[in-house]
Formats: C-alpha cells, sequence, structure tokens
C-alpha cells in the first residue's frame, strides 16, 4: 500500500499501483468524473499513470485537476495537438510526424506531407477531429527500450522520429510513447484520460517551418489550433484573436506612418519614419533624464568589434547560429572558418584524412593567399589537430563582428582607467544597437528584428553593493513599464539548470547570485516564478514578462546578475584593503529592445498613444481661411510650450478636419473659428471624449501640460483570456 496526501493535508492509503483515477472517487464522485490532470509532488502527470512512477516520495502529495484548473489547459491542448496530427494522418496520405508542443493559448503540429495545408482544408480536419473526440478513446501510454523504440518508428514510417531518436535523445535509455486508437506517437506526456475532455478547438493557421528550425533542414508545415474546456471560453478567445488582428503593429505601424520595413533595405531591419522616431525619441528622453538622476554615465561604442572580444566574453561561439557571420580581412577568411566549422563536429573523430571538398576548399584558400601547408596543416592529421592549426592561423588575423551584445564594450570602457572601491557602483549607459541573424520565418515586424537597439546598462559594484543595486534596478523597470501604462506583469527568475553544461562559471558563483535575487525578489513584495534552464550563459536574471492585449507574454525589462564576465576579462578595483578584488556586474534594459517595446505599445494602446507619447499631440483646425492667421499663432503658441502640434489649413469643412484627425488618432484638436479668434479663446475636443468647450487659450495649454507632465494613461486595452505557460516543449522530447 502506499499513502497519498491530498492539498487539505488528509492522507490516505491505496493499491501500489493506483493512479490518481483511482484515488478521486474517495474523495468525491462528481471530482473523479471531473478530473483531467494530476499533479504529483508539483509535477504534472497522468491521471492515469500509476503514482509510483510520478513520484519515489512517501507520502505522495498529489493535487487533482479538473477543468476549473489552469494547468490543465496544457494537458488539453497537447492532447488536442495529438488528435489533430491524427486526423491529418487520416485525411492525407504519407504524412510524417515532427513536433507538437503546445504554446501560450494553443498548441501545433510540424507535418512532412506533400498536400501543401491551406485553409481550405480546416473545416475537414477540424471535422476528422470532432469524429475522435467524440469517440472519446483512452491516450494509453507505454515505454520501449531505445532500440525497440527505432523499430517500431520504422515500422510506422516516421523517419523524422528515427532521426531524432538517433541523434536528438541519443542519451535516453527508454522512451515513452502514447497510443489513441491506431494512432502512436513518441511524447513526454501527460495527456488527458481519453479524447472526450477535449469540448472545444479550432485549426487556427497554417505556416512554413524547418525541421527542428534549421533552414539547413528540410522544409515542414506547421498547423496551429487553440483548444478550450468550454465554447464560450473557444469564442472570446477568437473574438481576441479579430481584435488583435486590429490592433497588429505592423498594419497600425503602416498606417499611421510609424515604421517601414522595407526588402531593398533588408528584412528585419526597421526603418524608423518621422512619427515612429518621435515616439522613440520621447521615450530614449523619457529614460535619460531618469538614469542622470539615478548616477548613471551615458556612452557610446561602435556597432562592430573584434571577434576575440567576444570569445573572451563567451557570446562567440555561444550565439554564432544567431549571428551574422564574422567579417575576415583576409580573403580567404570564410573560407578556413567554414572548413572549421565542418571539422569542429567530429573533433575527437579518429585519424582520417581530409576528404574532396575539404581539399577543395583549401586549394581555394591557397588561391586567396592561405596555404595551410606552410602552417602546418596535414590532411591525414586527425580532425582535432587539423582544427588547432587553422584555428591557431585563424586567430592571427584580423575578424570582426557586428556586436551581438553590447557588454564586452562596456567592459573595456570599465578597464579603462584603473578603477578603487570609493568609485564604485559605476552604472553605464547607452542605447546600443545589436544585431542578430534571425530566421526569415521568425522575423515579425518590430516584435522580432535582425537589427535591435536596447537601452542597455552596465552596473560595476563591490559584492556588498549587489542587493542594493539589483533593488534599484528592479524598481527602475517597474517604474518605467508603469509610467506607459504596463501593470500587468510578472517576474520570472530564471535560473540555471545544474544538469546543463551550457553555463560559464563556477557552481559557488551561481548559488551566490541566484540566493542574491532570490533574497531581493522576496524583500520586494513582486510576486515571482523561478524557471531552471532560463538564465544567461553568464549569470541569472530577472525577466519582466508583460501581458499584451491578448493575454500573450512579451519579455521586456530583464535584470541580470554577473559574477562571471568580470572573471573572464580580469576585472579589478582597489578594495579598501588597499589589495585588488573582482566587481559585480549587473546587466539591465527596463524596455528590452526598442523596437520590440514599441510594437507592443502600438499594439497596446492601438496606435492610440497617450498624450506624453503621441508624436502628433495636438492639431489646430480653422473653420475658414478668415482664421488661419490666428490658427497659426495658435499654432506657434502651442509649438513654444512644447507640445507637437501641426495645423490643417486645407479649404475641406471642418467636419472633415476632425475626422481626418480622429482616424490619424491624434489626442487633442483645437477648432479656431471667428468667435475663438476675437476672444483669444480656442474650441478644444478630445478624440476621446469629443467637444469640451471654448476656453481661454492659456487655459487649453495648462490643462495638456497637466496630462503631459503626469503621465496619464487614459485608454489601456485589457486582456479577458490569460495565456497558459505550461512550459510546452517539455511535452515533447
Amino acid at each position: 500500500m502506499i499513502q497519498v496526501q491530498f492539498p487539505d493535508g488528509s492522507i490516505k492509503e491505496y493499491p501500489d499501483q493506483a493512479t490518481a483515477m483511482d484515488a478521486a472517487p474517495s474523495i468525491g464522485s462528481r471530482l473523479a468524473a471531473a478530473v483531467v490532470a494530476a499533479e504529483v509532488d508539483g509535477q504534472v502527470g497522468d491521471a492515469m499513470r500509476p503514482l509510483t512512477e510520478l513520484s519515489s516520495s512517501r507520502p505522495i502529495s498529489l493535487r487533482l485537476l479538473t477543468d476549473k484548473d489552469p494547468l490543465s489547459l496544457g494537458v488539453m491542448r497537447h492532447s488536442c495537438a495529438h488528435i489533430m496530427a491524427r486526423a491529418v494522418m487520416q485525411l492525407f496520405p504519407g504524412v510524417s510526424l515532427a513536433f507538437g508542443p503546445t504554446t501560450g493559448n494553443g498548441f501545433y503540429y510540424d507535418f512532412d506531407l506533400e498536400h501543401k495545408l491551406n485553409e481550405e482544408d480546416f473545416p475537414r480536419i477540424e471535422a476528422e477531429m470532432q469524429r475522435i473526440v467524440k469517440e472519446a478513446e483512452p491516450f494509453e501510454r507505454f515505454n520501449l527500450p531505445r532500440d525497440k523504440a527505432v523499430e517500431l518508428c520504422r515500422d510506422l514510417k516516421q523517419t523524422l522520429k528515427v532521426e531524432h531518436i538517433s541523434t536528438g535523445l541519443s542519451d535516453h535509455g527508454d522512451l515513452s510513447f502514447y497510443r489513441q486508437g491506431e494512432f502512436v506517437d513518441l511524447c513526454r506526456g501527460p495527456h488527458v484520460p481519453n479524447a472526450g475532455k477535449i469540448k472545444a478547438f479550432k485549426v487556427l493557421s497554417v505556416a512554413g517551418t524547418y525541421w527542428k528550425g534549421d533552414a539547413r533542414n528540410r522544409q515542414l508545415q506547421r498547423l496551429y489550433g487553440t483548444a478550450w474546456f468550454s465554447k464560450q471560453d473557444l469564442d472570446q478567445y477568437l473574438e481576441q484573436l479579430e481584435e488583435a488582428k486590429r490592433r497588429d503593429h505592423r498594419v497600425l505601424g503602416k498606417k499611421l506612418r510609424l515604421f517601414s520595413i522595407d526588402s531593398d533595405v533588408g528584412s528585419g531591419l526597421c526603418l524608423w519614419l518621422p512619427k515612429g522616431a518621435a515616439v522613440r525619441s520621447i521615450l530614449e528622453d523619457f529614460i535619460k533624464r531618469e538614469l542622470l538622476a539615478r548616477g548613471y554615465q551615458p556612452v557610446y561604442s561602435p556597432h562592430i568589434g573584434r571577434v576575440d572580444l567576444y570569445e573572451t566574453s563567451g557570446h562567440f561561439p555561444y550565439y554564432r547560429d544567431s549571428q551574422f557571420a564574422p567579417i575576415y580581412h583576409h580573403d580567404a577568411g570564410q573560407i578556413v572558418d567554414f572548413i572549421l566549422r565542418r571539422l569542429e563536429i567530429t573533433p575527437d573523430a579518429p585519424p582520417a584524412e581530409a576528404d574532396d571538398e575539404e581539399q577543395s576548399l583549401l586549394q581555394a584558400a591557397k588561391v586567396m593567399g592561405f596555404d595551410a601547408a606552410q602552417f602546418g596543416y596535414r590532411p591525414d592529421a586527425p580532425p582535432g589537430e587539423r582544427v588547432q592549426v587553422l584555428r591557431d592561423w585563424q586567430r592571427t588575423q584580423e575578424r570582426y563582428l557586428l556586436r551581438p551584445m553590447n557588454c564586452p564594450h562596456h567592459v573595456q570602457m570599465y578597464k579603462s582607467e584603473p578603477r578603487s572601491y570609493r568609485d564604485l557602483p559605476v552604472r553605464l549607459a547607452e542605447f546600443g544597437t545589436v544585431y542578430r541573424h534571425e530566421q526569415t520565418g521568425e522575423l515579425n515586424g518590430l516584435l522580432r528584428v535582425r537589427g535591435l537597439t536596447q537601452d542597455d546598462a552596465h552596473l560595476f559594484c563591490t559584492p556588498e553593493q549587489v542587493e542594493d543595486e539589483f533593488r534599484a534596478t528592479l524598481d527602475l523597470t517597474r517604474f518605467v513599464l508603469e509610467s506607459v501604462g504596463l501593470k500587468d506583469y510578472r517576474v520570472q527568475l530564471s535560473l540555471r539548470d545544474p544538469d546543463s553544461d551550457k553555463y560559464v562559471g563556477s557552481a559557488e558563483n551561481w548559488q551566490r547570485a541566484e540566493a542574491s535575487l532570490r533574497r531581493v525578489l522576496g524583500e520586494s513584495g513582486l510576486q515571482f516564478e523561478e524557471r531552471q534552464g532560463e538564465a544567461a550563459f553568464y549569470g541569472p536574471k530577472a525577466d519582466f514578462m508583460v501581458r499584451d492585449c491578448i493575454g500573450r507574454h512579451w519579455q521586456l525589462g530583464t535584470v541580470q546578475l554577473d559574477y562571471n564576465l568580470p572573471e573572464r576579462f580580469q576585472l579589478e578595483y582597489i578594495g579598501a584593503d588597499n589589495r585588488p578584488h573582482r566587481p559585480v556586474m549587473i546587466h539591465r534594459a527596463p524596455f528590452g529592445s526598442l523596437e520590440r517595446f514599441v510594437g507592443v505599445l502600438i499594439e497596446h494602446f492601438a496606435g492610440a498613444f497617450p498624450l506624453w507619447l503621441a508624436p502628433e499631440q495636438v492639431r489646430v483646425l480653422p473653420l475658414s481661411e478668415k482664421t488661419n492667421e490666428y490658427a497659426e499663432q495658435v499654432r506657434q503658441r502651442l509649438a513654444e510650450a512644447g507640445f507637437r502640434v501641426t495645423a490643417d489649413f486645407h479649404s475641406a469643412k471642418v467636419q472633415a478636419k476632425i475626422r481626418d484627425a480622429q482616424l490619424e488618432l491624434i489626442p487633442y484638436m483645437m477648432v479656431i473659428g471667428p468667435r475663438e479668434a476675437e476672444a483669444g479663446a480656442v474650441a478644444l475636443r478630445d478624440r476621446l471624449d469629443g467637444d469640451l468647450g471654448a476656453m481661454p487659450l492659456e487655459t487649453a495649454i495648462a490643462r495638456l501640460r497637466d496630462e503631459v507632465d503626469k503621465r496619464t494613461i487614459r485608454q489601456v486595452a485589457t486582456s479577458k483570456i490569460a495565456a497558459v505557460d505550461d512550459g510546452g516543449e517539455a511535452h515533447e522530447y
């Protein structure tokens, strides 16, 4: 018998192979009928799986999850992804399955099939899914040894799964599968007990992707869907998607002439048009004033740097796949680099002569002025030795990189002069543009770009100053977000995965950094959740996840604690004991990137920026030519008062001018007629509240000035749907 402890503290005994479903009737028959999944020792699992497979603790902590629990949504949606994949396989021959994880508000599945899926296929797929759901067949889990798993996938003609088991899952001895009817899929789970638990779903869209996200691999089709526990919730979500389309920053950015992305300039490279540049400039000026008041020092650094700098920091080659290719002074540099990348895949391979392709590449390099033989290269040497020869030559060459991060430049600024403990903390701030070679299919207006400007700063402090500085950066980030009306956010404490080797630095430094962040967050009163495996490679971080108008979470502000880069760059300061000590670094960016921040703001406000952020705050509208002279005087007075103002002197009727200003989302209009001209007044019109009546010009200016100074937010988008952050990729191997 096993002991099971429930949330109320009660403990009951059950047979050794009991499942959560077996335990449920002892609580209540209605609860038993409603169970969707189980939370065992804090981890979500199958309700039909023996509890002893899910936990070795005694007693086992169990919470039964129903459709009222947000955690159940992720489980149900992953099961719906399987049902969608099963439906596609029923309808189209020769389907090869890739991956099918959940997302914040839905799921997707990647397929390799000849038929090009399109929206006309969606009703057929949904009808087949509905038939499967109606059958209410159970999801049955079974495990196989690795060799048997490969054999099964080969028998099922699932070549992508065979490849993934052979390469991506080489360290797994046993693998789990789920069967539902004739459909079998490699999957970690968990799943709902049966398909009948799925109540409402919709196939949403289809897009292209690549196997494992690598453009060098075969192209796949990604089918997106969503699922909910009620038709009402589904309808509400679909309504919000329609609202999101109306708020799409790409559409509004073009309509309101805020920004442009031109293929002749390059995909993912933003051209800030005058109105968009005004918004960006306002945000920059806003935070610059705040930073100066908080003791930051503005700096500037180049957009390019030597590769050696980023090798020292670890950014290269760690992030190489998302960086632009290095720039080489030597003509043969790119060829040698390509050879190295080929060889470094198997640096410890047994001796093997260079293949024909490698020999051809070296011959091309020789034509360009690099004779590898002169530097000790032997084609019959082991790959590791050939790599060393080429790497030694490469390090003697000038190599540059479009900077992927600003921190190495700021580190060198810190190192540019001797530092005393009396100088610390040193706070260096820069609006630094960095470059990432994002995949074309991942680019998304301003939200995912290849050139992005971060409101970046790096703080260098003593260990004793860490917690105060971290606390101050958290306060700054909260202040910035709330100043623009982004008050719906949570903090994610991103920690390292202790079982991963992708992080640099000692375990002691990591433990110290994580403990400091956890302590300050706990004292701050901010609600936060810890997430293992999400830390930067050099240190833990606090990420501000802001919820937008359709419930998506965007990481905007971030604060990162770093004991490792100071070690890698051998940073020092002279302490009170007159001996050298190692400083600690804090990386912080309240906006994240200006591109993403402005993109989120456009959607958050549906393009209707609050007065203090609006690129055009006031438009002066004369009734006729007779009042043009006074209208120009009003425009000039507003400009002198610091407002962004224009005047519409067209001969159109004032109603048409008002309509144009409303469509362009101008916050205020000042209508000028003969009476206003005679009285030195204006008829103030609010985009939201309409006609506010006539008033002296200076009274109107004071009213608007008060709204700007207070950074008043009068209209904010809200979401009725909460995205479920359930770590969807964890469902997949």
